[in-house]
C-alpha cells in the first residue's frame, strides 16, 4: 500500500530517507531525472534548470499560483505530446497553479471548443430529431482507410514501451480491439449494410428493437457478422463518398497526403514506401492494397485550396463577410457574429444554404430509392461523462472469449434507429422537439428547456413552420439557426444559466446558483451581437468563472467552489490507474527517448537511392499564414519568398553545398517537397523546418528524385512528410499523431 505522492517521488528519484538506489545529488548524471541527467539529452545546463525550477516555485508561492504554461502546435505535432502535456500539468498542479487567474495550462492550436456547446451540438448533430449521432475520430479513420497501417510496422520500434501482450499488438489490431470493445467508433460499422441487416433480423422473427439487437449481437458473437475495421481492404468496406467542409483535409488536416492520393483517389503519388514485413494479425491482410477507394469527393469551400483541386465537385461557399454565422471558443468569452457585408458572389452560397440544398436533393432522391421508413442499427461507443466510464474496470475482450458480450458494458452499445430519408430536408430546416423532451447539456451538465422551446413557437420573435400538422420553430435561414443556438444556451440565456446551476447543485451538494444570480434576464440575439460585443455568462458548461468582469481561466470553478473535476475520482490526476497506461509505461508522466529517424521506417526505400543528408523535419504552424493553413495570399507570399521554404542550419547547408534561396528537395518514402532553402543560424544542426500546409496551388516545380513529373503532378508532401503514426491513445479516447521524422534533403537543379 502506498500513496500517489510516494509513487511520484520514487518515479523522479527524490530521496526522502526511505532507502533505495536514489541519486546522490543534483549532479548525478547516471540517475534518471536529475538536472545533470537531463542535460545529456536537452543540452540545457543543469544550473539553468535548477534556477528555473526555484524561480518557478518561488513565483508560484509568492503570487498564489500565477505561473502559466502556454502550449500549442510546437508540442501537438510530436508523437509523445500526451506525455509532454501531462508533464507540464504536473508541474502546475504541484505548485498550486491550476484554477488560478494568471496560471494554468493554456493551449492554443485548434483545440478550443464552440462556447454554446449544448445548443449548437444539438442542432449540428441532429439531436433535436433523433439520437444517436454518428461521429468519427478522424486520425484513426484515415490511418486505416488510406492503408497507412500497411507501411507502419510495429510501433514499438519508435515508441519505447515495456514488452507485454498489449505493446506487441500492431496499431491496426489495437484499433480493431478498441472498436469492438466500445472505446472508439468506426464507420462503416459492419461488412453488411445495416439497413439490410435489420430487415434480415425481422425476416428471422425479430418483432421489436430488443429482438433486432439480440439478433445482431448473436451474429457478432458467432463472427458471422464482421466489423468493417477488421477487413478495411474489402470492397464492401470502402468509404465511397467524402464531403469536405471547412477543412483542407486532403492537404492539411489529415495525415499521409500521398497515401490519400494513392488509396483514396487512385491518382499519381510520390510515395515509394512498400508494405512492412510486420503484418497485422487480427485485421485481415490483403497481398495487394486497393487504389482509388473513393467514388465521389465533394468539397464545400470558399477558396480553391489543395482539397478543392482534387475534388470531383467543388461547391463554392460564401466567405466571412458574405454570410451570417457565429464564431466562438471556450477560452475567449465573447461570441462573434459573421455578417454579410455583401451578398455571396457569382454562384457561391452560404454554408447553410448549400447544406439545405443537399438535404433537399437527398430527400427528393429518397422518394424514389428509399421511400419507406428504414430501420437502422448503430454500434455506439461508450461515452465520457456518463456511467459508461465505469463499465470496464479491467480490460477483457469479449471477442476472444475473455468475458460475456454485453452491449453497453463489455462492448459498444447497439441502438436501433428509425430513419425517414424523405424527411431529411424538412428536419434540416425545422428545430425538432427532441430538445423539448430530452433537454440539453454537455460536459456532464444537463437542463430542461421546455418553456424556452415553447417560447420559440408562441413568440412573434421567432419564425415557425408546420410539419405533419405540428408547429415547430423554423431554422430555415442561417440567422434563424444562430438565434436558436443563442436562445437555448446556458451561456446566452440567463434563465437557462440558473437552471443549469440548479442541476449542478443537485449533483454536487454545493451551493452554486449564486454564480448565476443577476443574470436571469440576460438574453443575446444575433442582432445584439451585430450591434456590439456581448460577453457570455459564466456557466457550468465550462470550468472558468467570469463573474464581475473576471477573465476566463480554466478550472477556477473547481478550485474556488470545490466542484469535483470531471474524472473518476473527482480530483486532479497525477497517476493514471489504467491497464493500458500501465502496459505502455505511461501511468505517470515519463521520459521517452527520441527515436533515431531510421526506426520510424520512413527512409527504408529512400536510403537505397544514394547519398543525402538525413534530418529531422519539424512542421510548426504557419509563420506567414492567415490562421494555420491559408498561405497562398499575395501579402503572405511576399513575406515568405513566394513559397513555403525549408529552413535549415548553416552547418547542414554548408555540408551539402546549399546556399540561401537555392532550390532543394526534401523527401522520404512518403513523398517529396520541392522548395527554396532558407539557411538560418536559428535552426539547430540536424533539423529542418517546413511550416504547416504548403498548398498545391502555388510553387509546384518538378521533382528530380521522383521522375521529373511535369505540370505539378509531383505532389508536395503535406508539411508532415511521413504517414500518420498513431499514438495508441487514439484507441482510448484521445489522438496524437507524430509529424517529426526522418527526411532527406539535397540540392536541386534550377526548376522552370
Amino acid at each position: 500500500m502506498t500513496t500517489v505522492y510516494d509513487l511520484i517521488m520514487a518515479q523522479y528519484g527524490v530521496d526522502r530517507g526511505l532507502g533505495g538506489a536514489y541519486p546522490t545529488d543534483y549532479t548525478d548524471k547516471d540517475a534518471a531525472y536529475t538536472p545533470a541527467w537531463q542535460e545529456l539529452f536537452t543540452g540545457v545546463d543543469s544550473k539553468t534548470v535548477l534556477q528555473f525550477a526555484r524561480e518557478w516555485a518561488n513565483t508560484a508561492e509568492a503570487t498564489e499560483g500565477k505561473c502559466m504554461i502556454i502550449i500549442g502546435a510546437g508540442i501537438n505535432h510530436w508523437y509523445h505530446a500526451n506525455l509532454m502535456y501531462r508533464a507540464g500539468a504536473m508541474a502546475l498542479m504541484l505548485s498550486g497553479c491550476v484554477g488560478k487567474n494568471g496560471g494554468g495550462l493554456n493551449h492554443y492550436v485548434g483545440q478550443e471548443k464552440l462556447a454554446p456547446m449544448e445548443s449548437w451540438s444539438a442542432i449540428a448533430f441532429a439531436k433535436d430529431w433523433q439520437t444517436p449521432s454518428r461521429l468519427q475520430q478522424a486520425p484513426l479513420w484515415h490511418y486505416i482507410n488510406t492503408c497507412q497501417y500497411r507501411y507502419d510496422g510495429q510501433f514499438s520500434h519508435y515508441n519505447t514501451v515495456p514488452d507485454n501482450e498489449m505493446t506487441r499488438m500492431h496499431t491496426a489490431d489495437t484499433i480493431f480491439k478498441s472498436v469492438r470493445n466500445g472505446w472508439m467508433p468506426f464507420y462503416p460499422q459492419f461488412k453488411q449494410n445495416t439497413l439490410e441487416l435489420t430487415k434480415e433480423a425481422r425476416e428471422h422473427g425479430a418483432r421489436d428493437d430488443e429482438a433486432i439487437k439480440d439478433y445482431v449481437l448473436e451474429k457478432l458473437k458467432s463472427k458471422e457478422l464482421e466489423y468493417s475495421v477488421a477487413d478495411p481492404e474489402a470492397e464492401e468496406n470502402f468509404p465511397r463518398v467524402w464531403y469536405i467542409w471547412r477543412g483542407n483535409a486532403i492537404m492539411g488536416s489529415m495525415k499521409g497526403h500521398e497515401y490519400c492520393l494513392k488509396h483514396y483517389l487512385g491518382t499519381h503519388s510520390n510515395a515509394i514506401g512498400v508494405d512492412s514485413d510486420e503484418h497485422t494479425e487480427e485485421v485481415k491482410w490483403h497481398d495487394v492494397a486497393p487504389k482509388g477507394k473513393m467514388d465521389l469527393v465533394v468539397d464545400l469551400n470558399f477558396r480553391m485550396d489543395s482539397s478543392a483541386l482534387y475534388s470531383d465537385i467543388v461547391l463554392p461557399a460564401a466567405s466571412w463577410y458574405e454570410k451570417a454565422d457565429l464564431n466562438s471558443t471556450d477560452l475567449h468569452s465573447f461570441i462573434h457574429p459573421l455578417s454579410a457585408a455583401v451578398a455571396p458572389v457569382w454562384e457561391s452560397k452560404t454554408d447553410w444554404d448549400i447544406f439545405k440544398a443537399l438535404a433537399k436533393a437527398t430527400s427528393e432522391a429518397a422518394e424514389t430509392y428509399l421511400p419507406d421508413l428504414q430501420t437502422d442499427i448503430v454500434a455506439l461507443p461508450l461515452a465520457h461523462d456518463t456511467a459508461d466510464e465505469v463499465t470496464q474496470p479491467v480490460i477483457k475482450d469479449w471477442y476472444k472469449g475473455e468475458c460475456e458480450a454485453i452491449p453497453g458494458k463489455t462492448m459498444h452499445k447497439l441502438v436501433v434507429v428509425e430513419r425517414d430519408y424523405t424527411k431529411i430536408y424538412e428536419k434540416f430546416i425545422t428545430l425538432g422537439s427532441g430538445i423539448r423532451t430530452n433537454g440539453l447539456g454537455a460536459h456532464g451538465n444537463h437542463f430542461f428547456c421546455e418553456a424556452e422551446y415553447d417560447e420559440m413557437i408562441a413568440s412573434n420573435h421567432f419564425p415557425v413552420r408546420e410539419l405533419d400538422g405540428v408547429t415547430y420553430p423554423s431554422i430555415e435561414e442561417d440567422e434563424w439557426a444562430a438565434n436558436a443556438v443563442l436562445h437555448l444556451s446556458s451561456l446566452t440565456n440567463g434563465t437557462l444559466t440558473v437552471r443549469a446551476y440548479e442541476n449542478m447543485e443537485k449533483k454536487t451538494g454545493l451551493e452554486l446558483v449564486d454564480l448565476a444570480k443577476g443574470s436571469e434576464d440576460f438574453r443575446v440575439t444575433y442582432a445584439d451581437l451585430q450591434a456590439q460585443p456581448r460577453r457570455y455568462n459564466t456557466s457550468p458548461l465550462w470550468s472558468g468563472l467570469m463573474n464581475n468582469g473576471r477573465a476566463y481561466s480554466a478550472y477556477t470553478y473547481n478550485v474556488d467552489r470545490l466542484v469535483p473535476w470531471r474524472t473518476l475520482t473527482g480530483r486532479q490526476h497525477f497517476y493514471l490507474d489504467h491497464e493500458m497506461y500501465l502496459a505502455y509505461g505511461e501511468n505517470l508522466p515519463t521520459y521517452k527517448p527520441s527515436p533515431k529517424p531510421e526506426v520510424y521506417g520512413d527512409l527504408r526505400e529512400t536510403l537505397k537511392n544514394g547519398d543525402a543528408k538525413v534530418l529531422n523535419c519539424l512542421t510548426p504552424h504557419g509563420k506567414w499564414h492567415i490562421h494555420s493553413t491559408y498561405m497562398e495570399n499575395l501579402r503572405m507570399l511576399t513575406l515568405s519568398r513566394g513559397c513555403e521554404p525549408c529552413w535549415m542550419s548553416e552547418v547542414d547547408a554548408a555540408e551539402l553545398g546549399i546556399q540561401d534561396n537555392d532550390w532543394v528537395e526534401v523527401y522520404n518514402d512518403h513523398g517529396v517537397y520541392c522548395t527554396r532553402a532558407s539557411v538560418s543560424s536559428r535552426i539547430p544542426k540536424g533539423v529542418c523546418i517546413v511550416y504547416h500546409v504548403p498548398e498545391r496551388t502555388v510553387g509546384i516545380p518538378k521533382s528530380q528524385v521522383r521522375g521529373k513529373q511535369a505540370r505539378g503532378r509531383t505532389q508536395q508532401f503535406h508539411s508532415d512528410p511521413p504517414e500518420a503514426q498513431l499514438s495508441l491513445w487514439v484507441a482510448m479516447g484521445s489522438s496524437r499523431i507524430t509529424s517529426t521524422t526522418g527526411a532527406r534533403l539535397l540540392p536541386s537543379e534550377t526548376h522552370t
